[in-house]
């Protein structure tokens, strides 16, 4: 899973993504001061590994892992180049979900890029600067499609596609909310890879006090519950300079630390809880002596397709798997124990895998 992180300079994006990935970009009170796009690997954080792992003795744990890409402040106008202009556009189309950080807290020691604190005012600017550059790439498409449309119904069929979409985003709107007519229009639009088409998980940043009731007597965290709600979107509270200083902290630390803020739950595990029932996704598990390992999947995968992200040899040739789910394993305490209980069950090629599931996957090629 790959997530982009964007909003304006100094909204705490730079102090967010080094709390998630202790990459230690460089963060400071004036804009552009993140040049290129950060990126950092950060294990998904996941208890039952560590469980699985100490009843097989796995010499390994191999955690699943989010990808995050940080791009630089976006000002109004940064896709007709204002600021660094629109080459962190580019680096957001190939994520999977966009995080959008929100400033919602009055810091007179903070400049604010526009002069104040307004979330709706601060998303419409991110949003326009997005839709405007899809509208770029659309009216190239647009362009070149018209030039090969003369006698081909198809890209006649596509060429009026096209412009739906070009219309839809005109209006302001993101193309995320534009019903395809069809299965050929969903794929056309999922081809073009539009910036405004891609899920969105609003980061609402607040001060400490504001942490204890999850934002909800913060009057900016509400607005941007409204404009995320009128667009299906997630949203998640969080202190970026609180998360700063968790990820200085052992597990311990950070365990009682979070206890004494009232909080069950970091804001990386926020995130990434947000990410994966957005995204719909879900893992399943493979333990053994040698590893313990997290596998991530979309949420009505099959299990020949599960298998495949192992091995495409194990999708190829794949004849069953033995499944089992985690807990009814770890109150077992042995495989053969479950077996025997008749916890283990063998699953065919239409077995749709669930979150949990310890499979191990039988195969020949």
């Amino acid at each position: 899973m790959k997530l982009g992180i964007v909003g304006l300079p100094n909204v705490g994006k730079s102090t967010l993504f080094n709390s998630l990935t202790k990459a230690g970009a460089e963060s400071a009170n004036y804009p552009f001061c993140t040049i290129d796009p950060n990126v950092g690997i950060v294990p998904v954080p996941d208890p039952r590994l560590g469980q699985l792992a100490a009843l097989y003795d796995s010499a390994k744990i191999t955690p699943a892992v989010v990808e995050f890409v940080d791009i630089a402040g976006l000002v109004r106008g940064a896709s007709k180049g204002e600021g660094l202009g629109n080459q962190f556009l580019a680096n957001i189309r190939e994520v999977d979900a966009i995080v959008h950080v929100v400033r919602c807290f009055d810091d007179t020691n903070v400049i604010h890029v526009e002069g104040s604190v307004d979330p709706a005012r601060d998303i419409e600017t991110i949003n326009l600067e997005l839709i405007f550059a899809d509208l770029e790439v659309l009216e190239r498409r647009i362009s070149k499609t018209g030039k090969s449309v003369m006698g081909n119904k198809s890209l006649a069929k596509e060429l009026e596609s096209l412009k739906k979409l070009k219309e839809h985003l005109e209006g302001g709107n993101m193309a995320i909310t534009l019903q395809p007519a069809d299965e050929d229009e969903a794929a056309l639009f999922a081809s073009l890879n539009m910036l405004t088409g891609k899920k969105v998980i609003y980061a609402a940043n607040v001060d400490e006090s504001a942490l204890a009731d999850d934002g909800a007597s913060n009057p900016y965290v509400a607005k941007v519950r409204e404009i995320a709600k009128a667009t299906g979107s997630s949203v998640f509270v969080i202190c970026a300079q609180i998360e700063q200083e968790i990820a200085e902290l052992d597990d311990e630390e950070k365990k009682m630390f979070l206890e004494e803020l009232g909080l069950s739950e970091s804001g990386l595990e926020k995130l990434i809880a947000a990410s994966y029932e957005l995204l719909g996704l879900i893992s399943y598990l493979t333990a053994g002596p040698t590893e313990t390992r997290a596998w991530t999947i979309t949420r009505g995968t099959k299990a020949p397709q599960a298998a495949g992200k192992i091995h495409s040899d194990f999708e190829r040739g794949f004849i069953r798997a033995e499944v089992v789910n985690y807990q009814d394993l770890l109150d077992c305490k042995t495989y053969n124990a479950a077996k025997e209980k008749g916890l283990v069950r063998l699953e065919g090629k239409d077995y749709v895998v669930q979150d949990g599931d310890v499979i191990l996957f039988r195969f020949n090629v």
